[in-house]
């Protein structure tokens, strides 16, 4: 889906450990792995070659048009405001760039009762079926597609150069 190996730079946000990020790693040149957790970022940089940011998603702090691949792997439902993340990971994107958002598929009843015990825990989670979070790439005319399998959703945009 990211149409890798890139000589480019990704953005894994939300990225916690950076269990994803350090996969991808030998398929482009650089990976920043952003994420509020400092927790979860001490971790990540044990990974070597992996650079790490404490960022909430909803105000990253790079310029426009910096990453030519985002990643974000079951993440967005755990942020305070989807769409700032989704308009702040559209900024950073480069023309020709690509954004993939994995999550859980709330439209799943697994999903839903998921989603219900992370209620009941008290955590801030709040899953978005995946044709709601391709709208919310309306504004900015991009043209997303959404692919499913089992309990997974992705939705895949490209920022038109």
């Amino acid at each position: 889906m990211l149409d890798l190996p890139i000589n480019g730079k990704l953005l894994d946000a939300g990225g916690g450990t950076g269990r994803i990020g350090n996969t991808i790693k030998p398929y482009i040149s650089q990976v920043v792995v952003a994420d509020i957790s400092l927790g979860m970022l001490k971790q990540a940089k044990l990974k070597d070659g992996l650079l790490t940011v404490c960022t909430p998603s909803e105000k990253l702090p790079f310029p426009n048009d910096t990453f030519d691949r985002i990643i974000m792997v079951d993440a967005l439902h755990h942020v305070i405001n989807a769409v700032t993340t989704i308009a702040e990971l559209w900024r950073v994107t480069k023309p020709g760039g690509k954004i993939i958002i994995e999550e859980p598929d709330i439209r799943n009843f697994a999903v839903k009762f998921v989603a219900l015990v992370e209620k009941a825990a008290l955590m801030r989670s709040h899953f978005i079926s995946p044709t709601r979070i391709a709208r919310m790439f309306d504004y900015f005319d991009a043209e997303p597609s959404i692919k499913t399998q089992g309990y997974t959703s992705w939705v895949m945009v490209e920022k038109r150069d």
